[in-house]
């Protein structure tokens, strides 16, 4: 997801007025794309201040509501970033304010995205038909989001290679060290609006015997960090459709059962090590369930990913 850098000391336990500050009585909802959760909350006029002490405990897992991160529903007008977009794409008319769960600010989330839009859905805020769109604002720029059958099907925009041509060349501009591997494992730093470090393993038992709770170390590491994905591809089923299990450490969050920007990385840079063969459709199988990419060509000449897969809404309630 995002850009990390501090994470807010723990604070003593206190009474729920002062524990929620200004969050006290406002409804929120909690819901998740194939598991990775988010905490999310209306706020048209950008009224709440949303210090990453207080995200931080809104997130945690045991004394507050639990999250990946906290995700607020804001119009575009009411911030700098948002009102910078409508000038381009004044139909743009919400924005994913979103936060990791360490209340560190992020540019993007793509499980988070279908969630978002699924809130501002069953809240009323807008009206998406089966077959049609909606356009919203995010730190990574505008997304284009479809709803589909089954759920939401997302324009990622474009990918890219973080270390450019060099990159390309090399098939590798990094190498990764982990708990769990003996040696550090080259990898392929990907653009997504945000950015991933990919790593291929060669077989699923050294995946599943990762031990993610702990940071993996990238060398370079990208100036605002970086999310590691670790990636096995699987074998094809000759219906022209890629296959990859993939596991993810997101930084400012930890490991997560999913992540929609790093499915898009993994895919992207699995597609390309698999060189001019490899399908344009992929299925990525997370811990918490399974996202399509898909790779178009777009009318700007660039490439983009459209990243599809399921959102769901599973509580309400107030800040006590």
């Amino acid at each position: 997801m995002t850009t990390p850098r501090t994470t807010p000391a723990p604070t003593a336990p206190g009474p729920a007025d002062a524990r929620w500050g200004e969050l006290a009585g406002r409804a929120f909802t909690k819901g998740h794309g194939t598991g990775n959760d988010f905490v999310l909350v209306t706020d048209p006029r950008a009224e709440l201040e949303l210090d990453p002490g207080l995200v931080a405990r809104v997130c945690d897992r045991h004394r507050g509501l639990g999250g990946d991160g906290l995700i607020r529903a804001v119009r575009s007008e009411a911030l700098p970033e948002g009102r910078e977009l409508l000038g381009a794409a004044p139909d743009a008319e919400w924005f994913m304010d979103y936060r990791n769960n360490d209340g560190s600010v992020a540019e993007m989330c793509g499980n988070g995205v279908r969630v978002f839009v699924q809130h501002l859905v069953e809240e009323g805020l807008v009206t998406v038909p089966e077959g049609e769109v909606l356009r919203i604002g995010t730190r990574a720029g505008v997304r284009t989001v479809g709803r589909t059958r089954s759920g939401w099907a997302v324009d990622m925009g474009p990918w890219t290679f973080l270390d450019g041509e060099a990159a390309r060349s090399r098939g590798s501009d990094a190498v990764v060290s982990a708990g769990g591997l003996q040696v550090p494992r080259p990898a392929l730093s990907i653009g997504m609006g945000n950015p991933h470090t990919v790593v291929a393993l060669a077989e699923g038992e050294k995946l599943d015997q990762l031990e993610l709770t702990t940071a993996p170390v990238v060398r370079p590491e990208p100036g605002d960090g970086t999310n590691v994905e670790f990636v096995v591809p699987g074998d094809g089923d000759d219906d022209g459709v890629g296959r990859v299990r993939m596991r993810v450490h997101e930084r400012g969050v930890g490991e997560t059962q999913s992540c929609g920007t790093g499915a898009c990385a993994a895919a992207a840079a699995t597609r390309f090590w698999g060189g001019a063969g490899a399908p344009d459709q992929w299925l990525v199988e997370v811990p918490g369930g399974t996202v399509s990419v898909t790779f178009v060509p777009a009318p700007d000449g660039a490439e983009h990913v459209v990243l599809a897969g399921p959102a769901e809404l599973v509580a309400r309630g107030t800040f006590a």
